[in-house]
């Protein structure tokens, strides 16, 4: 089976170098929607057997788009679990901002979870988080299906799918984060092994560069 995941398109906030977790959520720019689209025709004829979203409205607008250009539509489930992480007092606030005061701690943050310490910020664990979409994502274990698409978020999916390639906290972030509107491909045949196939694929968007150049 593969499993697809994609991270939602740019927002407002991800413009505004905002952190945008699972208490907040800010529209998806016009540029971001021509991105999906490109993205949704390089998947049109990708028939899916299930397309889950987290609920937040950037997941769900993205997998809408996503959807409405496959050749094989089909509605959107939405779950919770799929969520971003829950960042707590973090939400909203300017990323330079918090790292002028925290240093350390957005170091951790975007290169080693394993010295993160959400407390502070009353943010959700990365233990927590991860758990809750590794779970939904192992649920799907035994249907029959062949493809299955995710669409999610940077921070979740980055963390979540690393844990399930068998890495340690210290390296869950390695290398970065999940770009928008990327696609990462999973294999698996017993839910417990994963192979990766592609990671962080923003080949689609090479056509959009190439015609604004032109432009």
């Amino acid at each position: 089976m593969k499993l697809y995941f994609v991270r939602h398109g740019r927002t407002q906030w991800n413009e505004e170098g905002r952190f945008q977790g699972a208490g907040g959520d800010s529209p998806l720019l016009e540029t971001a929607i021509e991105e999906l689209h490109l993205l949704g025709k390089h998947m049109a004829q990708i028939k899916f057997d299930k397309i889950f979203s987290s609920d937040l409205e950037r997941a769900v607008r993205t997998a809408e788009i996503l959807s409405q250009d496959n050749d094989f539509p089909q509605n959107v489930e939405t779950h919770e679990e799929l969520r971003e992480w829950q960042l707590g007092s973090l939400e909203g606030q300017k990323i330079a901002t918090i790292a002028a005061i925290y240093p350390n701690q957005m170091e951790a943050f975007r290169h080693n979870l394993a010295k993160f310490n959400n407390s502070i910020f009353g943010a959700e664990s990365v233990y927590h988080m991860t758990k809750r979409t590794i779970d939904f994502i192992k649920s799907q274990k035994g249907k029959d299906y062949q493809n299955l698409l995710f669409v999610g978020h940077g921070a979740n999916l980055t963390a979540s799918l690393r844990s399930l390639l068998g890495y340690d906290y210290a390296l869950l972030r390695q290398g970065g984060g999940l770009k928008n509107s990327s696609v990462t491909i999973l294999e698996t045949e017993d839910f417990e092994n994963f192979k990766l196939l592609e990671w962080n694929n923003v080949d689609h968007l090479e056509r959009l560069e190439k015609e604004s150049l032109k432009a």
